[in-house]
């Protein structure tokens, strides 16, 4: 690959990440339609690379591609975040029962780490100067640490995806929810140390099943 090449890869790649990141923050509303030249202006990339950054965010479900009039963000449900959320727990169970099953010293320590990144930053939030962007990311990674044991990167990366399609609801439709997530992501992380599958999956049950009763009148 060409210095060239190497240089249209990365700010393609650049591109695509920041406008996934503000289809999952909500900068991009549900329902928007995508105008390439808009968006040549507000992100710096050609019209052919747009269109292949919508294309590649439509495979994963971000955007919907509408034929001859283009992309829009895709749009948000009640319906489609029970899908997520059950479609979640799935893997999310699935593999945290592997991952403890496989617990050893890293992994405990992956999962700490994780578990302190992710407090610190719901302190935060909780005091209104907490940064979504930095919640979300060690949100994700502490519920990614917890399965990482898991043996499976195509489970990994499945779910990571779903994560981030679920995620996007928390942005748009219900946002931080305080105390109760917090403290069940400390009895996630005492769960994972005792090696506790079973109380683990029906917390991470309960996380998951309140925010969506959270949400659905939002999205009525």
């Amino acid at each position: 690959m060409s210095l060239i090449d190497k240089e249209e890869t990365a700010v393609s790649e650049d591109c695509y990440r920041r406008i996934r990141t503000d289809v999952i923050f909500g900068r991009l509303g549900p329902g928007q339609r995508l105008k390439l030249e808009a968006l040549r202006e507000s992100y710096g990339a050609s019209v052919s690379t747009l269109r292949e950054i919508l294309t590649r965010l439509a495979a994963e479900g971000f955007v919907t591609a509408e034929g001859r009039r283009g992309f829009e963000v895709a749009a948000v449900s009640a319906d489609n975040l029970r899908e997520l959320a059950g479609l979640r727990l799935l893997l999310e169970s699935h593999a945290m029962a592997i991952s403890f099953a496989n617990a050893d010293v890293e992994w405990e320590g992956r999962i700490v780490s994780a578990h302190h990144k992710l407090a610190s930053t719901e302190r935060l939030m909780d005091t209104g100067i907490g940064e979504p962007e930095q919640w979300k990311r060690y949100d994700g990674e502490f519920h990614q640490a917890l399965i990482s044991n898991c043996g499976s990167r195509v489970l990994m990366e499945t779910h990571s995806l779903v994560f981030d399609k679920y995620f996007r609801y928390q942005m748009v439709a219900f946002h931080y929810r305080g105390a109760e997530p917090a403290e069940q992501h400390r009895t996630l992380l005492a769960c994972a140390l005792k090696r506790d599958a079973e109380t683990a999956q029906k917390v991470l049950s309960a996380h998951v099943n309140n925010c969506v009763a959270h949400a659905n009148g939002s999205l009525r």
